[in-house]
């Protein structure tokens, strides 16, 4: 429903938000005339509160005078009155600085991009790395590391690492498993993790392989180390949204972290995220993350070098600083995307 308020209400509104993010504290007529310099009388701002109340944009905690806003109100604040800041040139640095830190390498910068979002927002820093199997396969190594076990290392082009523990029907020396990586090198090189994985089971089910011991053995292993596993997910500053009053009850707590722990569910409720370009906010119940919370997510994409898409953003309260997050999330994409197109 489209929300149409006039100047002063939209004025008014806006400062009640403000004050809100502010200090958690419901937000009375008085305050709201005091401390913005209204124009206009308590009486008059009380009038256009009880206005805003009555469709929905605030509401009345327990007996107090005071209003806090709604989810309705943060829609409409986001869409229609928030002012964006600019990134101020030290949050660049620090940006940057903190993303270069880490080295070339796909995981050190996603990880650090997430430390950054959080420790610049106070909120909780999330990314979401590219899908693993729409990344280039680089190589695969074999490690012997006892009686019929066998270590498999998958590397992509962009870094990213996959280990797997792979049980073997007989015992294989070292010198056999370095044949067999070189081999599957050469019949893997230039395709997508996904696409390796199709060659292997086409490979397994050809003639030639069926006189071949070695090379069937060989694929045998790579099938099972060259999975579709899910993405890897980074979250950074799960402990900042203790530092939130609103989150101060256990149970409500509880909710959140066990959401928070359990990161393939993570990964299923992100996924819409991820088809959406540009910076997207979700408000309260429209967050995929938590059903109940009170949360709020701001996110945006970005791209590697083989433009592959993950995902990065802040969790935090429906009582965000949005102007202050929203231009640090942008600035992070595009610096993550401009980062790993060096790699």
């Amino acid at each position: 429903m489209v929300v149409e308020l006039s100047a002063r209400s939209r004025q008014i509104l806006e400062a009640i938000i403000e004050d809100y993010i502010a200090t958690a504290e419901p937000v009375g007529s008085s305050a709201v005339a005091r401390r913005h310099a209204m124009t206009f009388s308590s009486a008059t701002v009380r009038n256009v509160m009880a206005n805003l109340e009555e469709m929905g944009l605030l509401t009345s905690p327990h007996t107090s005078a005071g209003r806090v806003p709604t989810e309705k109100a943060y829609r409409f604040y986001v869409d229609s009155l928030v002012g964006l800041r600019k990134i101020t040139r030290e949050e660049k640095r620090l940006l940057i600085q903190r993303c270069r830190q880490s080295g070339a390498g796909l995981p050190g910068i996603l990880k650090e991009a997430g430390r950054a979002l959080s420790s610049l927002s106070n909120y909780m820093g999330i990314v979401v790395a590219p899908s693993f199997t729409s990344d280039i396969f680089r190589q695969i190594e074999f490690i012997r590391i006892g009686t019929r076990k066998v270590l498999a290392i998958l590397v992509s082009s962009n870094g990213l690492v996959q280990n797997r523990l792979v049980d073997t029907s007989d015992d294989i020396p070292e010198h056999e498993l370095l044949v067999m990586s070189n081999y599957l090198n050469d019949l893997m090189q230039g395709l997508t993790i996904s696409q390796a994985r199709d060659r292997i089971l086409a490979e397994l089910n050809s003639e030639k392989v069926r006189f071949d011991r070695m090379m069937s053995r060989a694929l045998q292993i790579s099938e099972q180390a060259v999975t579709t596993g899910e993405e890897e997910i980074f979250l950074e500053g799960q402990a900042r949204i203790l530092d939130q009053p609103e989150f101060s009850d256990a149970a409500r707590m509880k909710e959140i972290f066990q959401t928070f722990e359990q990161k393939g569910r993570m990964l299923h409720l992100l996924s819409r995220c991820m088809n959406a370009d540009g910076v997207q906010i979700y408000i309260g119940s429209e967050t995929p993350v938590s059903h109940s919370a009170g949360m709020s997510l701001i996110t945006s994409r970005f791209t590697t070098s083989n433009n592959t898409i993950g995902l990065l953003g802040v969790i935090g309260p429906t009582r965000m600083g949005y102007s202050s997050v929203i231009p640090i999330v942008d600035y992070t994409s595009r610096l993550v995307s401009r980062l790993l197109s060096e790699i």
